[in-house]
């Protein structure tokens, strides 16, 4: 590791510093829940559009998919490019949809579709998946963070905390959106950087680059064969499919930007501008990674430890190759990707907490009251997401928290089936819906239970929770979430059918929205 310039520290810390300066400054409008968590509708479509651009791009992926391309492919692109191909479709359906059907919550929706229970279902496989996530990223970020700072880990952990805390609680969903535009700037910025740097450090430059990369086939998607146990294109294509429909239909994080805006139509401009700024985003991750290679392995080029990871060469890079300043310029859009990222997730859970538990089992709360709740609720879930980061640097990730993630994907299985069924069939119900998540439960629980290794007992070795032998799951894991979500939609509509009860309302379901489409072009 290089020794950090004084510049680099002040570069990181004036970032942070905005961010705090940025909260304070939106603080004074935060008069109403309305403006709180949805900006009183009067945040322009760019600047949601980004906002969701920025929120999507987190600092996993600022980390993980240099590594991913430089230890293999592309592969992990197929999942991003599938997102427009779905949506381009569907965006003009599902955001109309909901900024009618729901005042705050996406699980609003659900229950108005399927009842309470589907509500609660999926407000609950949210709040623990965001904990979850949003304490992964804390992690990570803070691990990469310690490591260019010289800073110990857990004093890294507490200032971006308390930063990300304090921009949601002052600031809201206004301080939140524009904050995430000026981070976006400086992840874009900083990947346009690094890949300069690349093309032009080897020499013989950017044809030296391509060469080497061409001759080792690190721009590709394979492999492309039909196996559904390995890493392959089609794995990767059915979960992006899944992926987009879960992030744009399902994610309080994104649903909740659709009602920032001013109308029906900027909300689904912002839409489209989130979803075409984050392709090229990725891909521009994944080229980094395909450039180290190339740079790493280009004559002349510098030597790096024989024991490094893939994912380790990227930081590696930044703290070696870049020069004084560039290199601060770096380490702030890693954090500035963990901060948009997970300021979202604080404010959106903070929604969820006041809008489908504290109204409905408190009855008759102003709205002041609703406010003052939902600031309590940023600060216990910024306090909980920090709370994972630690045990997760106590622990190594592994063991318990393993085991607790486990559960997480098991009780939060067929979220997307539940939307699907919803919006495409008004013959569901909610009695068929309720067996279709129970036999997705089950299914997850099995798959779960026998294909994930974890280290329960401390000793190094991994063991599979439950081992059935040839019975075991052995398909990818990323085909898990395809499964399940196909069994709440094929399983709920089948033992619908067994259940007499009334069509669902037009207006809930996709037959709504072509009914009035067809009427304007009369």
């Amino acid at each position: 590791m290089n020794e950090i310039h004084w510049i680099d520290y002040a570069i990181v810390f004036i970032s942070i510093a905005v961010a705090i300066g940025m909260g304070a400054y939106f603080a004074h409008r935060q008069k109403d829940t309305n403006t709180y968590f949805a900006g009183g509708g009067k945040i322009p479509a760019w600047a949601v559009g980004i906002s969701i651009f920025a929120t999507l791009i987190s600092s996993v992926t600022f980390l993980a998919y240099p590594g991913a391309a430089y230890a293999g492919n592309w592969i992990l692109l197929v999942q991003g490019l599938m997102v427009p191909i779905v949506l381009v479709a569907l965006i003009g359906i599902i955001v109309p949809l909901f900024r009618k059907v729901i005042r705050l919550s996406t699980y609003e929706y659900f229950e108005r579709r399927f009842g309470l229970f589907a509500r609660l279902y999926s407000s609950f496989a949210f709040t623990l998946g965001h904990f979850s996530k949003a304490g992964t990223v804390f992690f990570l970020v803070s691990m990469a963070l310690a490591t260019f700072l010289d800073i110990n880990i857990y004093t890294i952990v507490l200032v971006l905390g308390i930063t990300i805390i304090l921009l949601t609680l002052l600031g809201g969903i206004e301080a939140i959106v524009w904050m995430d535009v000026v981070q976006g700037g400086l992840l874009i910025g900083g990947g346009i950087i690094c890949v300069c740097l690349l093309l032009f450090l080897p020499e013989g430059g950017p044809s030296e680059v391509f060469r080497i990369a061409s001759e080792n086939n690190k721009i590709d998607f394979g492999p492309y064969d039909w196996d559904l146990t390995q890493l392959t294109f089609l794995v990767m294509v059915l979960n992006g499919i899944f992926y987009a429909l879960q992030k744009y239909g399902t994610d309080q994080t994104i649903v909740q930007r659709y009602l920032t805006a001013k109308n029906d139509h900027e909300a689904k401009k912002a839409a489209y501008i989130g979803v075409l700024m984050s392709v090229p985003i990725w891909a521009l991750f994944m080229f980094i990674g395909t450039a180290l290679f190339a740079f790493y392995h280009a004559q002349g080029a510098p030597a790096l430890p024989a024991d490094i990871k893939a994912d380790e060469v990227f930081p590696y890079f930044i703290a070696h190759e870049l020069p004084v300043g560039i290199r601060g310029l770096i380490i702030a859009a890693l954090a500035a990707a963990a901060i948009s990222s997970l300021d979202s997730d604080l404010n959106c859970l903070s929604a969820i907490a006041v809008e489908d538990y504290y109204k409905r089992f408190r009855k008759n709360v102003t709205d002041r009251q609703q406010l003052r709740f939902g600031r309590w609720m940023v600060v216990l879930a910024g306090i909980g997401a920090l709370g994972v980061a630690i045990l997760y640097i106590s622990w190594g990730g592994e063991g318990v928290l393993g085991a607790l993630f486990s559960l997480y994907a098991i009780f939060s299985a067929g979220i997307v089936g539940i939307f699907m069924l919803g919006l495409f069939s008004r013959r569901a119900n909610k009695q068929g819906l309720y067996i279709g998540i129970a036999a997705a439960v089950l299914f997850t629980a099995y798959a779960v239970l026998t294909s994930t290794k974890v280290d329960i007992h401390g000793t190094g070795v991994k063991e599979t929770l439950l081992d059935l032998g040839d019975w075991n799951f052995t398909h990818h894991k990323y085909m898990l979430g395809v499964y399940s979500h196909l069994i709440v939609l094929i399983v709920g509509y089948v033992a619908s059918l067994f259940f007499k009860t009334p069509l669902a309302d037009k207006e809930l379901t996709i037959y709504g929205y072509l009914e009035e489409k067809k009427k304007q072009q009369q």
